[in-house]
């Protein structure tokens, strides 16, 4: 089973529901079917600044629209944990970010969001920009 962990701030109006089941497809498409977990935090501009000046060591004063970190980029070298889930990492949205960019392309906050959501869980399992 994927167990998808999704923490917001109260005043960002995200359906977790709709996240979690994307995200949960998305995994099982890639074929993603043991014990997993994943945790996605929906942020402000500031979490998202202070997360590129710790890890990225980055002195923009532009948040990204979203983040990911795989588990040893979190807390060091991956060790299998003993409950036998696998941490496949953190996915952090700028929710203001997600707003502008729903706003800019016509699309709805949730599409918005589940379309990052997606793309970093791309990035958690490997896949990178060229």
């Amino acid at each position: 089973m994927i167990k998808i962990n999704v923490k917001k701030q109260s005043s960002y109006p995200v359906s977790t529901s709709k996240l979690r089941a994307a995200l949960k497809d998305f995994f099982k498409g890639q074929g993603i079917v043991s014990d997993a977990e994943v945790s996605v935090a929906i942020v402000g501009e500031a979490r998202m600044l202070s997360l590129g000046k710790k890890y990225l060591k980055e002195s923009s004063r532009v948040a990204h629209d979203v983040l990911s970190f795989t588990q040893e980029e979190v807390r060091g070298k991956f060790i299998y944990p003993p409950d036998g889930l696998i941490h496949l990492g953190e996915i952090v949205i700028c929710y203001p970010r997600v707003v502008a960019t729903a706003k800019k392309e016509g699309k709805l906050i949730d599409e918005v969001v589940i379309e990052l959501a997606v793309h970093s869980a791309l990035h958690l399992m490997g896949v990178h920009h060229e």
